[in-house]
């Protein structure tokens, strides 16, 4: 289980989780998903890492579910696939929700539930090669987990598109879309993600997990007086912790905050696993 997920942290605290099926474009299976719902929890919980980056071994992305299990599920009771679709599920919300500020590195082919994995990340950065499909209608299902992810990234319209047609889709209209929030030449890539982690080494850790909790929250409440109570309380708690005292302190002695001074960031090596 573990070789189908690959997982480094170097020195600085850069997690890259590289999804390691490339004989079959990184498809997932259930040990596959299962392998992902470990690693993200565990990475949420373990205070030396700053940021992770989900990519994908060989030429593809993550091809979303595996063909061959498909084809099991065909025999499953309605209540084995429920259990099965409930698992895939739990491991993108676990993607979605960790503290941690998440980027996908995308190169090469992402289909349906590899969609969901780029959407349930804060950013997303795509290669000239990266082509996208929501793929699932293609085969009379419907991208049921993926879809909270995916709507909040491209919008309900784009959503009735591109999940009703299941049409081929490449990085610039992944772009346009809000897909993705970058497009760079495949090479580019890694250098870019390297200038991304030094904005986010930049940021207060806690008060990137905070903010994290506070976009949904924020994106899908009425704005009344309970957001505005809700909101006015956090802003409140988190100026009383050491965090922010000392990021407080830092801007007016006109120095660096530890946070920065102890995780000087570096470009990670995101290269793809070559087959």
């Amino acid at each position: 289980m573990a070789d189908k997920v690959l997982t480094r942290i170097d020195e600085n605290g850069n997690a890259t989780v590289m999804l390691n099926r490339p004989e079959v474009h990184n498809a997932f299976d259930p040990e596959m998903v299962e392998a992902l719902a470990e690693t993200f929890e565990n990475l949420g919980g373990k205070a030396e890492v700053r940021a992770i980056v989900l990519v994908g071994a060989g030429a593809s992305f993550c091809a979303g579910a595996d063909i061959g299990h498909m084809k099991k599920s065909a025999t499953f009771t309605k209540k084995q696939n429920y259990e099965a679709a409930l698992q895939s599920a739990r491991m993108l919300h676990a993607l979605y929700t960790m503290p941690k500020p998440t980027i996908a590195c995308v190169r090469g082919a992402v289909r349906g539930g590899g969609c969901g994995l780029v959407a349930a990340c804060d950013i997303a950065l795509a290669g000239r090669s990266a082509t996208f499909r929501l793929s699932e209608v293609k085969l009379g299902i419907i991208p049921a987990m993926i879809s909270p992810y995916v709507i909040e990234a491209i919008g309900t319209r784009m959503a009735r598109r591109y999940m009703l047609t299941g049409e081929e889709f490449d990085c610039a209209e992944a772009f346009r879309i809000g897909m993705v929030h970058d497009i760079a030449e495949d090479e580019a890539l890694d250098e870019k993600i390297g200038s991304l982690l030094g904005h986010l080494y930049s940021s207060g850790p806690k008060a990137i997990a905070e903010i994290k909790q506070l976009i949904p929250l924020s994106a899908h409440s009425a704005i009344g007086d309970k957001l505005i109570s809700e909101t006015s309380r956090r802003i409140a708690d988190i100026r009383a912790t050491a965090e922010a005292q000392e990021g407080l302190s830092a801007f007016l002695e006109k120095r660096k905050p530890a946070w920065l001074e102890s995780a000087a960031a570096a470009s990670p090596r995101t290269q793809r696993k070559k087959k």
